[in-house]
């Protein structure tokens, strides 16, 4: 990691313990049901303001676009709810060509099971007649894809999916799930005032409530980017590859390739996703697996996810304008081998619900090279309002385990019932953690060290009363995450001397002052957190909008 002046690390080898209960790479903390879920918990202080019930005003459209693709959209009549009635269009299990979504007023697009774009072109991309390592199930020629005698692609698919701005695309059930594979790409660019929006059947039915999760898959983007924990191959032979968590059928993803371009992510909302495809086998909102810097991610609302808000396998990503609204596990969640640089994040959970606002480790293959990377730069993480204690498994609002290294940059916790940090210690050199013009609002104990750390080691680490650290914070927060006046007087630290990814900034936190909209028109707002106008009930995540 790039040095700073006097950050503290901690690089320790000691007696190896086994990891405490977590929820990591192969591991969920509550299972969706691909219905309507309802979680009791406290009302928030202060309880929102009610919005009015949404007024019908959608017609359904005549019917279905033409696409480029041969298989086309399936017309499966309307669905209504309280916003209206809309014409379901159904995508095919495959894209076999490059098409574009078109936003049409009246009309969203079902995702009925797994939806994969492309075929997945393998560790390395095919060239004509040479083998290549997985094949995604149903590409045939009869679909237009050239295979060789062994019934394997001679080149990428480069199946580009476009979706236009103002876009709803909603899963049909549990496991509906839309698989990006390697050699394909994504482009779904929407705008600050017309997001693309990923969701379930039930938010189009008017059925959820701030406690429904778990209702569909989510959006798995696969890549060719380093990874570690190998289903197939080794990390030393650099033929290291994973299979998607709970996928029956192939999803694979890894390579050599961290530049990867798996497409664009940007103004996007992704809601009540996760679900458990087999096992114990969860997606959320966002899975992104050996993707590159090459893929563009920017404005990505994750909402009430079963699981984590997104998580990140393998690969280098580079993340700004994240957002994480209720997620059921971590908010923020990276492990083997992953590079990850995130800046300008804004992390907040249900009130007595969740676990770690953030857990990074390795999945145990602690002599796994390479070792997960984190930076977070400018990033604000509230865990609960009220009394309960959200960190479950983690039991802290921010576990760092394994072979690993992390850096937090011009950072807020707001976490007053629950131990701030903990760091585990294992393996010949366990976690390597730094802070700079990182504050904290913690109980009584604030640190916890398992393993080869102690509970002193990491409060050493994290260096209160240095580098502009200070775990002794009183938030002056308005509307729960602008900063007010105490958060102003912070010395913030230049993200850009540590990665040239960050933007340099001048202040702490996701959000600097009353003044700052980056988060504003593309997120929809919840009853115990809202972005913008809270008396429009279309801007209402259990709402869509009028379009």
């Amino acid at each position: 990691m790039k040095a700073t002046s006097r950050t503290t690390n901690i690089l320790m080898a000691g007696v190896v313990l086994p990891l405490l209960a977590g929820c990591g790479a192969s591991e969920i903390a509550s299972p969706g049901t691909g219905g309507n879920v309802n979680i009791n918990f406290p009302a928030p202080t202060p309880t929102p303001t009610p919005t009015a019930t949404p007024t019908p005003s959608v017609v359904a459209a005549t019917g279905c676009p033409t696409i480029a693709d041969a298989q086309g959209l399936k017309d499966d009549g309307t669905i209504s709810g309280p916003t209206g009635s809309w014409r379901v269009c159904t995508l095919p299990a495959i894209i076999a060509k490059s098409i574009t979504l078109p936003k049409i007023a009246g009309l969203v697009y079902q995702i009925n099971g797994r939806v994969d774009v492309g075929c997945d072109g393998g560790r390395v991309a095919p060239t004509s007649g040479a083998p290549f390592t997985s094949t995604t199930v149903g590409c045939t020629t009869a679909k237009g894809f050239t295979l060789n005698g062994s019934g394997q692609l001679t080149a990428d698919t480069n199946v580009v999916l476009t979706i236009e701005p103002g876009v709803i695309l909603f899963g049909a059930s549990g496991p509906s799930w839309l698989a990006v594979n390697r050699g394909n790409r994504i482009n779904a660019t929407g705008t600050a005032t017309k997001p693309i929006i990923f969701t379930s059947r039930d938010n189009i039915l008017g059925l959820n409530s701030d406690s429904s999760i778990g209702q569909w898959g989510g959006v798995v983007l696969l890549g060719r980017g380093i990874t570690t924990d190998c289903t197939f191959g080794s990390t030393g032979a650099g033929t290291c590859e994973r299979q998607t968590e709970g996928s029956v059928d192939p999803a694979v993803f890894g390579g050599q390739d961290n530049a990867y371009n798996a497409g664009t992510m940007q103004y996007v909302q992704i809601r009540y996703s996760g679900y458990v495809l087999s096992s114990t086998f969860e997606l959320q909102a966002l899975t992104t697996e050996a993707i590159g810097t090459g893929t563009t991610l920017r404005y990505i609302q994750s909402h009430n996810s079963s699981d984590d808000g997104a998580e990140f396998f393998g690969g280098a990503v580079n993340f700004k304008n994240y957002v994480v609204t209720g997620a059921d596990d971590d908010s923020l969640d990276l492990d083997t081998g992953a590079k990850g640089r995130f800046q300008h994040v804004l992390l907040v959970q249900r009130d007595g619900q969740g676990d770690a606002l953030m857990e990074i480790d390795s999945n145990g293959n602690e002599t796994d090279t390479p070792r997960s990377d984190l930076m977070v730069a400018n990033f604000t993480a509230i865990q609960t309002q009220a009394s309960s204690n959200n960190t479950a498994n983690d039991q802290a609002s921010m576990l760092f385990r394994g072979n690993l290294d992390v850096r937090l940059i011009n950072g807020i916790v707001v976490s007053p019932n629950n131990e701030c940090l903990r760091l585990n210690g294992s393996g010949a050199a366990p976690v390597s953690f730094q802070a700079s013009s990182v504050v904290m609002q913690c109980n009584a104990t604030k640190y916890l060290g398992t393993g080869s750390i102690t509970a002193a080691q990491v409060a050493t680490a994290f260096g209160s009363g240095a580098n502009g650290n200070n775990d002794a914070y009183t938030p002056t927060l308005a509307t729960v995450f602008v900063n007010g006046a105490t958060e102003t007087l912070v010395a913030a630290t230049d993200p850009k001397t540590f990665d040239a990814f960050f933007d340099t900034t001048t202040y702490i936190g996701a959000v600097k002052d009353a003044n700052e909209t980056w988060y504003k028109g593309w997120t929809c707002n919840a009853g115990y957190i809202g972005f913008d106008d809270t008396t429009n009930a279309n801007r209402n995540c259990t709402s869509l909008p009028i379009t």
